[in-house]
Parts: C-alpha cells; structure tokens; sequence
C-alpha cells in the first residue's frame, strides 16, 4: 500500500528493517542506546559493534537521549548506511504526555534525515512492542505526523514503515 504526497512517497511493508536497503533505518531505541529487546536488539546485532560504538561516543557527548528526540548513527554491516535512533514513550494510559513524545519522535527522526540530505527512510512501529502504547493510537500519531512533516519542505523521496506482524501492518493500513 502507497500513498504519494508532494515529491514523498509513503508505503507499508511487512518485514524485517534489518533488510532494509534505504539511506537510514529508524531505531525504536532505549534512552541508554546500548541495544535492547524487539527492534532495537535486532538492530544493534545486525548491525554489529560498529553501531554500538557510536551509541557509546553519543551517549557520552549528551547523556541518555531524552523519549522524542533522534540521534544518528552508521548502518554498521545493515545494508541501510545510517541508523537513527530515537526513543518513544512508555505508555502510562496517555496521561504523561505520551502522544506529544511519539509525534516527536517520528518527527525529531525526520528531521535528522533532512539535515543529512537523505532520500529514503525507514521506519518501525515506535512504541508499540515493549513499551505498550496502543497499537490503533500509535498508527494514527505516526501517519498523521509523517504527513504533516511531509507536506512542508523536505528531501525525502520515499518513507517506509517496515512492520514486524500482519497485524501491525493491517493497523498502519487504515491510518495510511
């Protein structure tokens, strides 16, 4: 499924990211960036210790990174040449200002990509494996905030939201 707006075409996917031959894939990380559980340890251990590195070099310069906000990376041995990491909220029933933080996250990652003058990029579900952000919810704020983004000036030829389960992608689907 495809949805084309401006010069920026957007497409669902059922996949694996670490397969992903884009400019970047997004890292759906913990604030630590030391790798995890779900997306952000498949990641790190596609990608090798060249990612971990950099992880640690960041961490080191600003500190944990902040739920919303984006850091970038190099793919490692993924066949994406950037990583962009960032962290979504914890789901807390939506009373911690999480639907503010997961917006920023998918928007802070699109900006990174702006800056770094990509073309294409990639993207999971942010916060919807361990963090337990509603999976309906999550869909909307992440398609609502890529078309807003999109609808302004930006270099990105082609967003994709590669998703992990047929349920997932049916979700992205009705919001796209």
């Amino acid at each position: 499924m495809e949805k084309q707006i401006k010069q920026t075409r957007i497409s669902l996917e059922l996949g694996d990211i670490t397969k992903c031959r884009v400019d970047a894939i997004v890292n759906a990380a913990n604030p630590s960036l030391m790798g995890g559980a779900g997306v952000d340890g498949a990641i790190h251990k596609a990608g090798g210790p060249a990612i971990l590195k950099e992880c640690k070099r960041i961490v080191a310069h600003i500190g944990r990174l902040t739920p919303g906000h984006a850091v970038i990376t190099n793919g490692g041995r993924l066949p994406a040449r950037h990583v962009i990491h960032t962290v979504g909220p914890v789901w807390h029933g939506g009373v911690q200002r999480e639907e503010l933080i997961l917006s920023s996250a998918y928007r802070e990652s699109l900006v990174l990509a702006d800056k770094m003058a990509l073309k294409t990029i990639a993207f999971p579900s942010i916060s919807t494996g361990a963090y337990g952000y509603p999976l309906d919810q999550a869909a909307e704020i992440a398609m609502r905030t890529v078309k807003e983004y999109i609808a302004g000036d930006s270099f990105l030829e082609q967003i994709i939201f590669i998703l992990f389960s047929q349920e997932i992608l049916e979700a992205y689907q009705k919001k796209l």
